[in-house]
């Protein structure tokens, strides 16, 4: 018992001592606080663009998107249609180009006036030094007006706090099986 005094006390010391240095770092015991971005390994931001091929196959024995929530009316927008992706992105407009990534996430129609979708929608890429980073789009797609730009709400990997736009131009579009193919030119802010 005589030896097991000195080691509780030694650890009550430690404990102690581990609660005020934590209580010094952070005395009001808030939340949020204001981090240096040279800590974080954050330098200079840098812009940069780039562009790809965006392939949205719905016929065919292996689509890449899949309607899961059909439209509730037969309006001529099909207000309502959700459509899961995960979509081929290439770096030239047919799809035996180079494959760079895939554009995971979905889009519905959101607009009973216009074909007018909304994109929530990662870019996943897959080659050179991108590789395993992605973008994210959230964004109004007016699918038949010329050029369509979304916002870059965010990424991952080398796009750590991106921010930016999308500008869509659709490439292809066949109206029989509904496969399009979409120039998607990225220009993203990030560190």
């Amino acid at each position: 018992m005589a030896r097991v005094l000195p080691i509780l006390a030694t650890q009550s010391i430690i404990l102690c001592l581990a609660i005020v240095s934590s209580t010094a770092e952070n005395p009001n015991h808030e939340f949020a606080r204001t981090v240096n971005k040279k800590q974080m390994g954050l330098k200079r931001e840098k812009l940069s663009h780039f562009r790809i091929y965006w392939h949205d196959i719905l016929a065919g024995p292996n689509p890449s998107g899949v309607q899961v929530v059909p439209p509730q009316n037969a309006s001529l927008t099909a207000f309502g249609l959700v459509r899961m992706i995960d979509n081929p992105l290439t770096a030239g407009p047919d799809l035996s180009t180079k494959f760079v990534g895939r554009a995971q996430g979905f889009y519905a129609s959101a607009s009973q006036q216009e074909l007018g979708l909304l994109m929530a929608m990662n870019f996943a890429f897959t080659e050179g030094k991108y590789n395993g980073s992605t973008i994210t789009v959230l964004g109004r797609n007016a699918v038949f007006t010329k050029v369509r730009e979304m916002p870059v709400i965010g990424g991952s990997g080398l796009f750590r706090f991106a921010r930016g736009y999308v500008e869509a131009t659709t490439a292809k579009l066949d109206l029989k099986t509904g496969d399009a193919t979409v120039e998607y030119n990225c220009y993203v802010l990030h560190y």
